[in-house]
Formats: structure tokens, sequence, C-alpha cells
């Protein structure tokens, strides 16, 4: 990352010359930080917080699960109703000016200037954020080439692919050169082409140093890209660790899903009791879920146990625990949409 010399971003440790107490290893902090609307309508309760320098770290949870909110919080857009808040050095609350100039947002809607070409919201993003005219015409290039959006430099904003837009609204959500990247449903609506074309590009931010905090609902987002995850919902962090670790939370690393014509609890008991070693199972939807140890012989022995009680079997599949696994396995219900 390249200094504020060339009107970009301020340092943490610039900031904390202003008096901030805010730790240099955690670009992001807060404590008991909240937010409630009015109505009564509680969106964050209460949320404690660290990201270090570095990081993608993910808000993962259904819709109406607090993270958007959170996010506007960290990035100013929001005003809490209680805690505090640091991001990168800067108190969010009593400096928000300043917050927003070692931030980058990129929102859930299209926010790019419609009056404007595809160049000129890079150019002017920089500018605005007090970069001369060299600097912000070179900057505006750069990015251009750099998110393969060189040869549309003159087009129209409104001509773009959703792919293409929402490329362009992370380039000019990083042009001022932000400590971090806050990135709400980032691949939301997108192709599946456009999502893989995003994740490499956050990779490679990633590899420069960039820390970013992105919110999605997309289990396999939050797994493919994420350094830690925190599973939020109504509000409240229910979980927080790497995605290994969340997964490994569940305490078993093979799931087998079977669905039956007999009594689903009978045959949950059965299957319980014949798999043994620890083996548990949950049934909901007519089918019996069971989480156990080790894969080997796991089909033939439910087979098995099957026949032996009677149970007709009319749907076997088996799997290794997701993070969908571990967000169901706290709230005991299935995402909301």
């Amino acid at each position: 990352m390249q200094s504020s010399s060339q009107g970009l971003a301020p340092t943490a440790a610039a900031a904390l010359e202003r008096g901030l107490a805010c730790n240099l290893d955690d670009v992001i902090m807060t404590v008991g930080l909240s937010k409630t609307f009015p109505g009564g309508i509680r969106a964050v309760e209460s949320l404690n917080l660290t990201v270090a320098a570095g990081e993608i770290f993910g808000l993962l949870g259904p819709n109406g699960a607090g993270k958007t909110t959170t996010v506007g919080m960290l990035s100013t857009r929001v005003i809490p109703t209680a805690g505090e808040a640091c991001v990168g050095g800067v108190d969010i609350v009593a400096e928000p000016a300043l917050a927003k100039q070692a931030i980058g947002v990129v929102a859930q809607s299209n926010t790019l200037d419609r009056s404007l070409t595809v160049w000129e919201n890079l150019y002017f993003h920089c500018r605005y954020f007090g970069a001369d005219k060299a600097a912000a015409r070179a900057r505006a290039d750069e990015l251009l080439a750099q998110f393969h959006l060189a040869d549309r430099a003159r087009a129209d904003v409104a001509t773009l692919s959703g792919g293409m837009a929402q490329r362009l609204m992370v380039a000019r959500g990083i042009a001022h050169r932000p400590h971090i990247l806050f990135l709400d449903e980032p691949t939301a609506g997108l192709d599946p082409q456009s999502r893989l074309a995003l994740w490499e590009i956050l990779h490679g931010l990633h590899g420069e140093g960039l820390t970013v905090l992105l919110t999605t609902h997309y289990m396999e987002e939050a797994d493919q890209l994420c350094d830690r995850v925190a599973i939020m919902d109504h509000g409240r962090i229910l979980a927080l660790d790497t995605p290994r670790g969340l997964k490994a939370s569940v305490g078993a690393d093979t799931i087998a899903r079977v669905a039956t014509t007999g009594d689903p609890a009978a045959f949950a008991a059965a299957l319980a009791a014949g798999l043994g070693d620890g083996a548990r199972t949950e049934t909901g939807d007519g089918a019996v879920t069971v989480f156990l140890k080790g894969a080997d012989g796991v089909v033939p022995r439910i087979v098995a146990l099957a026949d032996a009680g009677g149970f007709a079997i009319t749907d076997l599949s088996v799997s290794e625990p997701t993070l969908e696994t571990v967000f169901i396995a706290l709230t005991g219900k299935e995402l909301r949409e």
C-alpha cells in the first residue's frame, strides 16, 4: 500500500498521532457495537470483533442477520446506537471523515455514476480523495488494466454487464488505496463465471496485503475466500473461527442423509444404536441425518441396518461438513432467503 503523500489513505499510525487508542494490529475493532432502528428493531447487538491486518474476514448469514448494518456502521454510513469501533486506527464516530479515507466500500447495489464513463468513474474518485490530475489519470489507467476493463474505458457504465459493473465498483473502491475494503454481498446476482473472476481479483488484492471484510450468504464464497468467518443471525455472532475450524466444530467428518418410508424417529434410533462410535442423528423433512467419524463402509452399514429394521430407503447421500452444516447446527433451522 502506498502512503497518503499522493493524496491517498492515511496510515493507522498517523491516526494514532491524533490521540486515538486503537490497536495497530487490529485494523477493525469493535466493542459492544449495537444498532437499534426506530420501532425497536435490533439489527446488531453488542458486537465484539477484531480483524487483523491483511485478513479476508467474512460475515456469513442469511438476509436480515445484521451483516449489512454492521458494514454500514464500520463504514460510517450508519450511526451506532451504542458501543465503540475503530477502523484503520480511527474512531468511526468521533472522526468519520478521517475514517472514510482509510476505507473502500462496495455496496450491494450498483452505485456507479451513470453520467460518467467507466474511466471517469475511477478518475474522479481519485480526484475526490485528493490525487492530482496526473496521479488520478495514471491510477485510473492502472485499474482498468488490472480489472480487465481497458477496452471499455470510454463506455457508458449502463452498457456494462453485471460482472463488469461489479469489477468496476471494486476497482473504484480501492482507487484511493485504502487499508480496508468492505464488500457487501459482492457476488449477489452474478453468474458463476463472473463470481469466479471476482474471487480471483479478491485473492490478488489479498496477496497485496489489503484487508477485506465481506458479507455473504453464499457458503462456498466464505469457504473459498475467507481466512476467518463469523456466523451471524439476529444481530449476534454465533460462532467465529477459520472455515476449517468451524466445520470441525460439528464433531463429525462424514454426514449421511437418509430418507425412508418408515418412521424417521425409529429409524434414527436404529442407526444411532447400530453405527455406534459416537454417531448422532437428527430427523427432519421425513429424513434422518447422521453425523459420524469416518466414511469407510458407511453406506453398506446404513443399508444393512435399514434392511434389518424393515425400513425402506428412498434416498441416501453422503457428504462432508460444510459451513451450511455449521450454521444449521447453530440455529436449528434452514437458512432464510
